[in-house]
């Protein structure tokens, strides 16, 4: 039910043509609109139980690993919503709560959050730890794509 409340919450405005378009949770490669096939935004929820085929994708993964009662995953929020519209059609942004996902949580040691991962074809090649400004997270996402091969 928890995976069927979020498929049914992952509907984007295209940035180009405003016409709206629901997103997969999992897909190998980009998501584009139906209208005029412009890249849109990925930002998706993932949990315990489907996290493995949501970051199974061709797109850089940041996964965010959070938590509601936590003030500075509230202030990276919005910038990674920023950042998932500017690098759309490079980079999918997966939000994990870390209450919901203790198995997450413990395999990628998230002792302090918010701890961001940058995945690349399921590879962590990056993490940063803590509430990280938006110049910070730009760079450290533009480095891992420009690394990508």
């Amino acid at each position: 039910a928890d995976r069927l409340n979020r498929m049914a919450g992952n509907v984007v405005t295209c940035p180009s043509c405003a016409t709206k378009n629901r997103l997969p949770v999992a897909a190998k490669g980009q998501v584009r609109c139906a209208r005029c096939a412009s890249d849109l935004p990925w930002l998706v929820d993932a949990g315990d139980s489907d996290f493995d085929s949501i970051v199974d994708t061709s797109a850089l993964v940041v996964v965010d690993l959070w938590a509601p009662w936590c003030g500075p995953c509230r202030m990276v929020a919005p910038v990674l919503e920023t950042l998932s519209r500017e690098f759309a059609g490079r980079v999918k942004v997966v939000k994990v709560n870390v209450d919901n996902s203790p198995v997450l949580a413990q395999r990628y040691r998230a002792q302090s959050i918010p701890m961001l991962l940058l995945m690349d074809r399921g590879t962590v090649v990056d993490t940063m730890v803590g509430a990280q400004p938006a110049p910070m997270l730009r760079s450290r996402i533009t480095g891992a794509l420009d690394r990508r091969t």
